[in-house]
């Protein structure tokens, strides 16, 4: 039997499995659900970042960007982390199908909204992973939550996952440039050149310490009374 003779089989299987054809169904109305989960997620931030504003003349909160991962990359994810392709393992193991990046101005500021975001009941977060106080070997530096959002549906309330990567400016230019330069040399940097990143990751880190210093003090002498 030749390779065409085989995928017109595996087509009449497929055709004839009603629990395959029900799994292509649910998997194409998944992007629709998380980007519903993700728009959420957008509001809530958003309104934050108004009330931060309005209440103390400041927003911690610089500026947001989010995005759904395309149907390829969640295969590719699934088959390299050892998963078989069932929604059902999509949905447990597959966090960062959502994902929305929130870049703050001090890592003050990241913590701040952490801890509002873990007190809030319309937000469960699930998971925490601090790239801040212990950095990947490679110098990155972030904040990673898992969160849950609730959607309102027909079948009931349900909740769907997504994942916030918080960083400073400073990370985040960082971040951008490594990912810039790990595909320019196909995934494989030369050692001087993870050794340089490395240091421009600590420059990174002393420059948010410095601003946060320089915040702080200016702070302060707006607080001391004016001499006459």
């Amino acid at each position: 039997m030749n390779q065409l003779q085989v995928h017109v089989k595996d087509l009449q299987k497929w055709q004839v499995s009603e629990e395959f054809a029900k799994q292509i169904e649910n998997f194409t109305a998944l992007p629709a659900l998380y980007r519903h989960a993700l728009n959420e997620l957008e509001n809530k931030i958003d309104i934050l970042k108004t009330e931060w504003q309005a209440r103390d003349g400041y927003s911690p909160i610089e500026h947001i960007k989010s995005r759904i991962k395309d149907p390829k990359s969640i295969l590719h994810k699934m088959e390299r982390k050892g998963h078989e392709f069932t929604l059902d393992n999509m949905e447990q193991h597959i966090h960062d199908i959502a994902g929305m990046r929130i870049v703050c101005a001090f890592v003050k500021d990241i913590y701040r909204l952490v801890d509002h975001l873990c007190a809030r009941e319309d937000i469960r977060v699930l998971e925490i992973k601090d790239y801040i106080a212990h950095p990947k070997p490679n110098g990155y530096q972030s904040l990673h939550l898992i969160v849950a959002m609730p959607l309102v549906l027909l079948e009931g309330t349900r909740w769907v996952k997504a994942e916030i990567q918080l960083r400073t400016l400073a990370m985040d230019f960082w971040a951008s440039m490594e990912h810039i330069l790990y595909y320019k040399f196909d995934k494989q940097l030369p050692s001087h050149v993870a050794e340089e990143l490395k240091e421009a990751a600590r420059a990174a880190d002393e420059l948010d310490q410095k601003m946060l210093r320089l915040r702080r003090e200016i702070l302060e002498l707006a607080e001391r009374p004016s001499e006459e």
